[in-house]
């Protein structure tokens, strides 16, 4: 008889690395899926700061693909999520997560995956009560309802505490080799990571979603209401996660690099936007997002120059590039520490 086929939801967290792990040990054939949405975490900017040396540089949802010995299929749904941002039919959590919404769109194009490519069921790593939002026992079933995944959906890691599904009855996998976590502490998690035999695994109670951060979700909050519209490009959320954010006028934010790697990344994107770059000192690379005037520009100089090595200095020489228009050069006194309001950041 043919092994059943699962397709995993794999998001590169401690859960659906072992969620996969129990389908595997019960002799199912599993792949892997992840969707990038543009908001994820797993991007690429812990890559690029001093400050997150020590973390390893790498996509967590390749390496527990390979931790797992599975093909992982990464798909990329940027343009379709705009609507589960947009407009969410269950609303946001604390911050702009559309977690409820999310979890569902997440599994329904999971589950058309499985169908189109043969496969027999999906699993996911979910855990009744562990987040506030998707993962109460009132609301899984909404996921299950909405995504129209139905019976097909199995969650291992809760599924004693959840009605059969697919994969039991049809006994695909064994119910009772399945668990029973519930609830926010991550300790059966831990204990059954260490029975597997992982050692090293992503931060469990990190989040996979930059839209869970109150940081980020008011960048993306002002940068809506800066613009009169919630529209977004891609280019415009992968910008939020790099750099110092500041806005001294409606009309303009100021994105300065806070280190060698953010003036790299930053330094892709000058030819779409007028930028500064300091010439006297070291400091950081300005880009100027919206409509700024001469006067605006000199005011953004100056907001660079106070966070540059000049910053104390009489005057400091700041290199101006116009979006298509001139570029100029001007020597600036360095805003002083007590100007620099505390509502112009973002």
């Amino acid at each position: 008889m043919a092994k059943a086929k699962a397709v995993a939801l794999i998001s590169g967290g401690l859960d659906s690395l072992l969620a996969a792990r129990v389908v595997l040990g019960q002799g199912v054939h599993v792949e892997g899926i992840n969707f990038f949405t543009g908001c994820c975490v797993e991007g690429h900017t812990h890559a690029i700061r001093k400050r997150d040396s020590e973390k390893p540089k790498r996509n967590n949802a390749l390496w527990v693909a390979e931790q797992l010995g599975i093909k992982l299929h990464i798909i990329d749904v940027v343009e379709e999520y705009k609507d589960v941002l947009l407009n969410p039919k269950h609303g946001y959590g604390a911050n702009l997560n559309p977690c409820l919404d999310c979890k569902g769109f997440m599994v329904r194009k999971a589950d058309e995956w499985a169908v189109a490519h043969g496969f027999d069921f999906l699993l996911s790593g979910e855990v009744i009560g562990q987040r506030p939002m998707s993962q109460r026992m009132d609301t899984m079933p909404v996921v299950v309802r909405e995504s129209g995944a139905g019976e097909r959906l199995l969650r291992p890691l809760c599924a004693k505490l959840l009605p059969p599904t697919l994969a039991e009855t049809r006994g695909w996998v064994d119910r009772e080799q399945l668990h029973d976590f519930s609830g926010r502490s991550r300790k059966p998690q831990m204990a059954l990571a260490e029975k597997y035999g992982f050692t090293e695994y992503a931060q469990p109670a990190g989040g996979c979603c930059f839209l869970t951060n109150r940081e980020y979700s008011s960048k993306l909050g002002d940068l809506w209401n800066a613009r009169g519209h919630r529209e977004y490009e891609l280019d415009d959320i992968l910008l939020l996660k790099v750099g110092r954010h500041l806005r001294p006028r409606p009309n303009f934010k100021l994105i300065l690099g806070r280190e060698e790697g953010e003036n790299n990344y930053l330094r892709g994107y000058c030819s779409q936007f007028s930028h500064l770059r300091i010439l006297s000192h070291r400091g950081p690379l300005g880009l100027i997002d919206g409509a700024a005037d001469r006067d605006d520009l000199l005011l953004a100089a100056r907001l660079a120059a106070r966070f540059c090595q000049g910053r104390d200095a009489a005057q400091v020489e700041i290199e101006v590039h116009e979006h298509g228009g001139e570029t100029w050069t001007t020597l600036v006194r360095p805003m002083p520490v007590a100007e620099v309001l505390r509502e112009w950041y973002v």
